[in-house]
């Protein structure tokens, strides 16, 4: 399936590049080109972790003028010779130079997509792992077994202090092409120094049977495909009613810059609507996905996707038809491998309309005419696969002003063994000795602000209900809302409270809506979870992101992660904790609000082979923003006659 005669739309125009639209891959070749001949710290034992757009000054971009803003880039390095992290800024323009380059003392970096693969390889060419799956498992064919990169994380053990470190899960395919994760090797697991590329020694747990369940998911391989589904076309004669420029785009009253990273993946820069800014930038900051079972196999899972693994560069190729349907606009991803050299994912990130019901409707029974809008919406989505699992990331914006992010989950669920006629007291059994241990996800989001201009205030908005003794609640039904002031960071740090309905808003007090009241946008949260595991884990230690739902910042360009900048086997919160335990004041500021949403899995069976789609996220919608209700100004949807469902 390929996207070959998808085209960019007639509308498509050729105004000016937006300083926000990330880097091109003549700018990854530059940034790269300068470090080397301007730089004496690229040697062969250097990588490229990450070359990223340094975004310029938010005054530069919120207030413009003549002044040509400069192209710059942001670069981290990593050593193996040395185990030692650098960055480094460069300025691309013409040859380009070196602006700085700091050591940065005591982090490991993101591990790069290089290091995952030649993890797998250092441990099938390692005698003493071919050894070891012979004697245990009678696994003569090393070839057959698949190695999936895992951080080591920090628990308080001095080789994680001083080594760069993975602690990889095996698996084992039956044939060619079957669904290894159903083969988990049990019992066994490598420990790789990911500077000497080598196993340093492989743990030996117990040694439970491997299951050898077939349950394949492929469409060549499932036993039977149903026959009676038609096809289903979204089409859009007159074209779409989005218009791109390079990463710029325009829908209806919606205008903002498609941006990238190699760590967050997608960016939306300069969200406005109708000309009034609603969101400077929004990204998930991090992620982890912490496991609940105690097992030594097991109790070391928590991936930090976004800080150990790098989202961005495990971001899919994106297929028409299969992963978006209907008119689409593809971007790609531009990037580069560790050792520097231009890496692109084509399709990287999508961007389609959606009709999505019915958006208000009334009729007047008197009249008998019925006033009905279709809601539609504009989609912007990318998707990721880390190992077992994928991530999709969809940004939703709607003709009310409305905007909504919503993580679909789905994947392969990360299986362990246990022996025959046995269970897990911490995980579902999916089929006879295969076992999914209990988990959860927990998702951070940095947006930042910009409701009406820069300087916003928070506020905390709890319904409650009236005293039963009050003389005015006779009928005991009265409740009304606190709205409480947020002045601080620490004030801030709050979490969802269903008793209270609780939700937050954020105003700008120097513009006025019709009402005399502050325009403002409010958090309307989503389902959530708190996390089950004590905060005396060793993974919460490194993510304070999960110990509170909300976390408001003033802005500053260098807090930019909920778990910091580097925390792959970082010893301790260097994130939002960090960040807040300043306290700084949040009243009409330049604003960032840290959102934390989570779901807890407790598999099923039908989560197997394969994990049908589970969907969190959050949505921001206008309060007080407008005097009306913004999508009045719809035309009346055109009525269409279509066949009979059942007609012969």
């Amino acid at each position: 399936m390929t996207n070959d005669k998808v085209e960019t739309t007639k509308s498509e125009c050729t105004q000016s590049r937006h300083p926000l639209e990330p880097l091109s891959l003549a700018e990854i070749e530059r940034a790269v080109e300068v470090l080397k001949k301007q730089s004496d710290k690229i040697t062969a034992t250097t990588r490229f972790v990450s070359i990223t757009l340094h975004e310029a000054p938010k005054e530069k971009i919120l207030n413009p003028s003549n002044e040509v803003i400069s192209r710059e880039a942001d670069v981290v390095l990593f050593d193996n010779g040395t185990n030692s992290c650098y960055e480094a800024r460069v300025k691309l323009e013409n040859e380009g130079q070196l602006i700085s380059l700091e050591h940065i003392a005591n982090v490991q970096a993101t591990m790069t997509v290089d290091e995952q693969v030649e993890c797998e390889q250092a441990v099938l060419r390692s005698v003493q792992f071919q050894e070891l799956i012979r004697e245990h498992y009678g696994i003569d064919d090393v070839s057959r077994v698949m190695v999936d990169i895992w951080s080591s994380g920090y628990y308080g053990e001095e080789e994680e202090r001083t080594r760069r470190l993975a602690r990889p899960l095996c698996f084992v395919r039956s044939h060619p092409n079957d669904n290894g994760y159903t083969h988990p090797i049990e019992g066994l697991r490598p420990v790789v120094d990911l500077n000497l590329m080598e196993v340093i020694r492989i743990e030996i747990y117990n040694h439970y049977p491997i299951p050898y369940i077939s349950c394949e998911y492929t469409s060549d391989q499932v036993s039977k495909v149903r026959t009676d589904i038609r096809p289903l076309e979204i089409v859009q004669p007159e074209g779409p009613s989005f218009q791109i420029n390079g990463y710029q785009v325009s829908w209806q009253k919606w205008s903002f810059v498609i941006g990238f990273t190699m760590r967050q993946g997608l960016v939306l820069h300069h969200l406005t609507y109708d000309n009034r800014s609603v969101l400077y930038r929004a990204a998930l900051s991090e992620m982890v996905v912490p496991y609940g079972d105690p097992a030594e196999q097991q109790a070391r899972k928590n991936a930090f996707d976004c800080g150990e693994y790098g989202l961005g560069c495990c971001t899919n190729s994106l297929e028409l038809g299969c992963d978006c349907l209907g008119y689409i606009k593809y971007f790609d991803a531009n990037m580069c491998t560790s050792r520097g050299e231009l890496l692109v994912i084509k399709n990287a990130i999508c961007l389609h309309e959606e009709d999505v019901g019915i958006l208000w409707k009334h009729t007047d029974r008197r009249l008998n005419n019925p006033e009905v809008r279709r809601s539609r919406r504009l989609v912007i989505s990318s998707i990721a696969t880390i190992e077992n699992y994928e991530y999709g990331f969809f940004w939703y914006l709607y003709q009310d002003a409305s905007v909504q992010f919503e993580v679909k989950m789905t994947g392969i669920l990360s299986l362990g063994a246990v022996p025959p006629e046995k269970k897990s007291p911490y995980g579902s059994l999916i089929a006879p000795q295969l076992f999914a241990p209990y988990h959860q996800h927990f998702f951070n989001m940095r947006l930042d602000l910009a409701i009406d201009g820069i300087n916003n205030t928070a506020y905390m908005i709890d319904v409650e209900a009236d005293p039963d003794d009050a003389a005015h609640n006779q009928f005991h039904n009265a409740f009304h809302i606190n709205k409480i002031l947020l002045e601080t960071e620490k004030q801030a740090r709050s979490n969802l409270c269903l008793e209270k309905s609780r939700s937050w808003k954020f105003e700008n007090s120097a513009v006025r809506n019709g009402v005399g009241e502050a325009t403002g946008y409010k958090l309307h949260p989503g389902d959530n979870a708190v996390p089950f595991s004590s905060s005396k884990a060793w993974w919460r230690k490194r993510a304070s992101f999960v110990d509170y739902h909300v976390w408001i910042t003033p802005f500053d360009e260098k807090e930019m992660f909920g778990s910091g900048n580097y925390p792959n086997q970082s010893q301790s919160d260097i994130g939002l904790l960090h960040y807040t335990e300043q306290d700084r004041s949040i009243v009409n500021k330049d604003i960032v609000l840290w959102y934390t949403f989570g779901v807890t899995h407790i598999p099923r069976q039908e989560d197997f082979p394969v994990m049908p789609v589970v969907t969190a996220g959050f949505s921001l919608k206008p309060s007080g923003f407008f005097d009306i209700n913004p999508s009045n100004d719809l035309p009346k949807a055109i009525k269409k006659t279509v066949k009979e469902c059942c007609e012969n």
